[in-house]
């Protein structure tokens, strides 16, 4: 489906964003792995990603700072010459009520999951306008729609996420561009690993499929998004969530 098919997937060495980037390789398309920290296992997703019949290359960098990712978009282009999809997934939580949140867990949060967003959309779109054509999938979250207590700069920077990817839509549809997010629920991550059992049970009371998502369930919405099945879609935001949030 995307064979030579040129895929950049920020946050891509654990979690969704690994997910995400295997998913593409296993169709056939070219990835580059993007990493924060953890380079040895982004080269396990790149030898993932060869040994299924993709390509793969890893980049090190912070997409929250401007100039990386235009250095990362830059890498992307000297190697393959175009990038038709970017899933911008780089994220972190910083989790406390806000009375007890530090001005530093605000800024990193809403910088890592939201700047780092504006950061790689606006380095891709020049290229892709060039193109005319391509296709952004931005990562948000339920917890940008429905809240959550003790996560308000996650909440406010998924929110945000899902409004962002809206008026981009509006922008690069001239251009053939489509801009679309993807609302994970509670996925079965390093993240949920680190919340105690009680509360992992009083969130699975609530969802109606009785289970936490996969990060294979998010990467297959992804892969949707960034098809051909969905050429007439752009704006929108998919919610995997089993079912939590229902509007």
């Amino acid at each position: 489906m995307f064979l030579d098919q040129v895929v950049l997937v920020t946050g891509a060495s654990r979690g969704i964003g690994r997910a995400i980037a295997l998913q593409f390789g296993q169709l056939g398309a070219k990835v580059g792995v993007n990493y924060l920290r953890n380079g040895e296992a982004a080269q396990v997703v790149a030898t993932e990603i060869e040994q299924a019949g993709g390509k793969a290359i890893t980049l090190q960098g912070d997409v929250s700072n401007a100039d990386t990712a235009v250095h990362l978009v830059d890498q992307m282009l000297s190697t393959w010459g175009r990038i038709d999809c970017l899933v911008n997934n780089a994220g972190i939580t910083k989790d406390t009520l806000l009375v007890r949140m530090s001005e530093e867990a605000w800024d990193e949060v809403l910088n890592t999951n939201l700047k780092s967003i504006y950061n790689c959309t606006k380095a891709v779109l020049r290229p892709m306008f060039k193109a005319r054509q391509g296709s952004i999938i931005n990562i948000a979250s339920v917890v940008g729609i429905m809240g959550n207590a003790g996560q308000a700069n996650y909440a406010a920077a998924k929110a945000g996420v899902i409004a962002f990817t809206k008026s981009i839509a509006r922008e690069a549809a001239p251009r053939n561009i489509r801009i679309n997010a993807v609302a994970p629920g509670f996925i079965a991550s390093d993240m949920t690993n680190e919340l105690p059992q009680e509360v992992i049970s009083r969130y699975l009371d609530n969802i109606p499929l009785k289970r936490l998502g996969q990060p294979e369930d998010v990467a297959k919405a992804v892969t949707f998004l960034a098809s051909p099945d969905a050429a007439y879609i752009t704006g929108q935001t998919l919610i995997v969530d089993g079912g939590l949030v229902m509007y």
